[in-house]
């Protein structure tokens, strides 16, 4: 037989367990202590920055939070870019420059991809409206006429 009073204690303590883990677990970020630079603006800069830079080997995550060797390598080429004065559109531009705008974690919205940006959602909107016309056109289409009292009594 199974014992309800403790099934529902090792659930409780179950479900606190992983909403403990969930709520109180902060994210990890991957900077390394040599990383960082002295001057603090400098490294809330570098920070702010390569969390908008796409890691090119991980799938959407950014330099920030990658282990990644090339994460590295980026976050170590940011900082070196911006301890030279770089500005942070300067060092943004150098590396789409060098690595094209699949860098960038949100990509900018110009004349070479707009029609990606829209193409999705048009498509999803026409899609939408063919099924919902086919579906009102079924539902009319199957429809039999109801028979009431009164027209059985006339047969």
């Amino acid at each position: 037989m199974i014992n309800h009073q403790k099934l529902r204690e090792i659930f409780l303590n179950v479900a606190i367990g992983v909403l403990s883990f969930v709520f109180f677990s902060t994210p990890g970020y991957a900077v390394e202590p040599d990383e960082v630079l002295e001057n603090s603006n400098l490294e809330l800069r570098a920070r702010n920055l390569s969390k908008e830079l796409r890691c090119l080997v991980c799938r959407n995550e950014s330099i920030d939070e990658s282990n990644s060797i090339i994460a590295r390598d980026l976050r170590l080429l940011l900082r070196d870019r911006l301890e030279a004065g770089d500005s942070d559109k300067e060092i943004l531009n150098f590396l789409v420059g060098r690595y094209g705008e699949y860098i960038l974690l949100k990509p900018v919205l110009d004349g070479k991809n707009i029609f990606l940006w829209f193409v999705g959602p048009f498509v999803f909107v026409i899609c939408l409206v063919g099924l919902l016309s086919s579906f009102i056109s079924g539902a009319t289409l199957g429809k039999k006429p109801k028979r009431t009292l009164a027209s059985n009594k006339n047969k």
